[in-house]
């Protein structure tokens, strides 16, 4: 997306406005000179829009001459060759630096036809003609060049990020993933072994699941990262009612969770729905981790018809905000909610416990 304005801008209109003062004071009929300003103008705000509306302002800057020229000829009169008209070479540079193919197509047959009418109309030798559509091509070659010369740039750049994206999967692959099945295969070897006593046996039937759980979600990451596409369905992007399943794991594993659902909840998107869940899932994690002494954590989902709002709190003792160092958890959730529009705040309840609520609009806001 090319910048609104830039200071270059303001430069060319600041030229424009003084060719056009200077353009009135040389002109002796009184409708010339009110052509000349009204050209300016119509100028100035061509320039103005030329990233944004190049094919606007090609039809406004040029399209004006035409018009102008053709009444001349009708008319029987002298062109009319105001001096902001030398504008019309950056504005040709624009339409083929910004302009859409279409776009680019229109405004050059624009164009031409102005630098047709104009050089039929006051021929003056094949030198004169041949230089003006010269300057007209060396503007359009320069908006041509500088256009690919940036398609190139970004896609080395996503060339590069693509790479990138390759090497952080292979690592994922070679040693996480190697690690994670390294710790399945030990829990089933200890499961085993540990035949007789049930309650290490399900402790490492467990471990196992949560290892096998994520070796799945690894090996779908890895994917995902190689074919530079996003998770789906089959892969690591959850539901929300996956944040059920948090509630009925393994009670031994730590405080009890309740699930709470309210407002309206229906037809989000799947990236609205997965977001939901890592937030809850890794704020059940911390929680488990940090909390000091909890017996409850309260997942609240709360919808309405412009945002959702996840808060999970729990009933641990009382701790301080300092007490708490931002880690990567709390980053990545931050960076995963800011991605979808929302944001996050942690820190600890009034009472007792430590809190974390998450808003998120239904449909991200564009900056």
């Amino acid at each position: 997306m090319p910048p609104a304005h830039v200071w270059r801008d303001w430069l060319l209109v600041a030229a424009v406005a003084a060719l056009t003062v200077a353009d009135i004071l040389v002109r002796d009929e009184p409708v010339w000179r009110l052509l000349a300003a009204a050209y300016g103008v119509v100028v100035v705000l061509s320039l103005l829009w030329r990233r944004s509306k190049p094919l606007t302002s090609v039809a406004l800057g040029v399209g004006v001459l035409l018009l102008v020229d053709l009444g001349s000829v009708i008319a029987g009169s002298r062109p009319f060759y105001p001096f902001a008209g030398a504008a019309v070479v950056v504005l040709v540079y624009s339409l083929f630096r910004w302009g859409t193919g279409r776009q680019v197509v229109i405004g050059a047959a624009v164009v031409l036809g102005e630098w047709t009418l104009s050089t039929a109309s006051d021929f003056s030798g094949p030198t004169d003609a041949a230089g003006g559509i010269a300057v007209l091509l060396f503007a359009a070659t320069l908006g041509l060049a500088l256009r690919y010369r940036r398609i190139a740039h970004t896609q080395q750049l996503e060339n590069v990020r693509l790479h990138e994206r390759e090497l952080l999967a292979r690592e994922l692959h070679d040693t996480v993933a190697h690690h994670v099945s390294a710790i399945a295969i030990q829990a089933q070897a200890g499961a085993y072994v540990a035949d007789g006593a049930p309650a290490a046996a399900q402790a490492l039937a467990t471990i196992e699941a949560e290892a096998v759980r994520t070796l799945t979600e690894m090996r779908a990451i890895v994917d995902s990262l190689r074919q530079g596409d996003p998770p789906g369905p089959a892969g690591v992007r959850h539901a929300l009612g996956d944040i059920d399943d948090l509630a009925n794991e393994d009670p031994t594993r730590g405080p009890r969770i309740e699930v709470e659902r309210c407002g309206d909840l229906d037809d989000l998107s799947p990236a609205l729905a997965a977001s939901l869940y890592r937030v809850a899932q890794e704020s059940i994690t911390n929680a488990r981790r940090h909390a000091r002494h909890p017996t409850c954590i309260h997942v609240r989902l709360f919808g309405d018809s412009d945002t959702v709002l996840l808060t999970v709190s729990d009933d641990g003792a009382r701790v301080s905000a300092s007490s708490h160092a931002p880690g990567y958890g709390l980053t990545g959730m931050a960076e995963r909610v800011t991605l979808l529009g929302g944001h996050v705040q942690a820190g600890p309840r009034s009472d007792q416990g430590w809190v974390v609520e998450a808003v998120i609009p239904r449909r991200k806001v564009r900056a």
